[in-house]
């Protein structure tokens, strides 16, 4: 199963990361605040959030970065961040399909 978050319509501010830890708490059926150690992987002991959210922030000329995509496993499923702000959350036998 495939779990995608749109930030098209994102309020300004809200980062990819926030978004990550939003969809793997939607696929875990808690909420985003208890997606926390000891029971959950720390985003930040997989990938580093601030140099993830500054890599698909718009430039400080205003200008969108190039496209490209970021994948990583986090607390059991694989994760896809691609540059227009889309995040996927898949298990890892689906990708294998």
């Amino acid at each position: 199963m495939l779990l995608s978050v749109d930030r098209s319509d994102a309020t300004a501010g809200q980062s990819v990361c926030f978004d990550i830890i939003a969809a793997v708490a939607e696929r875990e059926g808690i909420d985003p605040v208890d997606l926390e150690p000891p029971e959950y992987e720390a985003l930040y002991d997989v990938v580093n959030p601030e140099a993830l959210d500054a890599l698909f922030a718009t430039r400080s000329n205003g200008t969108q970065r190039p496209t490209g995509r970021v994948e990583f496993p986090f607390c059991g499923y694989h994760v896809v961040v691609d540059s227009d702000g889309e995040v996927e959350v898949s298990d890892p036998e689906t990708d294998l399909e």
